[in-house]
């Protein structure tokens, strides 16, 4: 197993960087990932793949939100996405080789592979496969992460020296409609650890008292959570998370 560099552990990670359009720093852009290093954070990203099998910085599977364009991510290629302008800023959507090459290795990286067909099973191993050729020879801190198990698995065997984690929750069938009940539940006990030769979790704050959380910390998993919005919050999460990812505050970097 690739354990976590201790760096994650200490600087608190800027939840798809730090992101504000009011200043112009919209989420995943090069501006929010600047700021996130010169307040001394570390940066968690987000990863979808273009048309043409790049792996682009960008959260959502559709480009409404975001950028005011309509339609899927995947059916635009990777230079159209880099000149597809971001709400709130002045610049398009970035690729993995350029913010790793912004990123230069000067704070830990926490990139989420977003899952690519909707249920949490098999891929086609196209993002996989672009995120492990990206993160050849790159020597600064870096992890993966999916809320999709099979993608860690695909990524052991890609890049074994990259540590890998699951991101977790409660699986609240409220919250995730699209997806199938039995996979959610399947999901929430958080099976596929072992088999991904994990080393972290990112799991759910408010469900950080779960029993599972609990067992595999005790068995040696760094245990990170999502998404914190205030110290009181953070107060809370620290009782069991050992870092938090944060959005629309400043919190302190711990000595």
């Amino acid at each position: 197993m690739m354990r976590l560099d201790p760096s994650f552990l200490r600087a608190p990670l800027a939840h798809r960087a730090l992101h504000d359009v009011r200043d112009g720093r919209p989420e995943n852009s090069r501006a929010a990932i600047s700021a996130a290093m010169d307040h001394g954070y570390g940066i968690e990203i987000d990863l979808q793949l273009s048309r043409d099998g790049a792996a682009m910085v960008f959260h959502d599977y559709d480009l409404k939100r975001l950028t005011g364009q309509t339609g899927p991510v995947q059916q635009r290629e990777a230079a159209e996405l880099r000149n597809v302008p971001l709400l709130g800023g002045d610049e398009g959507i970035p690729s993995l080789p350029e913010v790793l090459d912004l990123v230069a290795g000067r704070v830990p990286l926490l990139i989420e592979l977003k899952d690519q067909q909707g249920q949490m099973g098999q891929t086609d191993g196209r993002l996989e496969a672009a995120t492990a050729v990206a993160l050849k020879g790159y020597s600064g801190p870096v992890a993966v992460m999916s809320f999709n198990p099979e993608m860690m698995v695909a990524m052991r065997d890609l890049a074994p020296d990259v540590a890998r984690g699951i991101v977790t929750c409660d699986y609240d069938p409220e919250d995730w409609t699209l997806l199938r009940a039995e996979v959610g539940a399947r999901l929430r006990d958080i099976p596929d650890y072992d088999r991904a030769d994990a080393a972290f979790l990112s799991h759910q704050a408010q469900d950080l008292d779960r029993a599972r959380v609990a067992e595999l910390q005790g068995a040696g998993a760094d245990v990170l959570c999502w998404t914190i919005r205030s110290p009181q919050e953070e107060a809370e999460a620290r009782r069991v998370a050992q870092n938090i990812t944060f959005e629309g505050y400043l919190p302190a970097i711990p000595a």
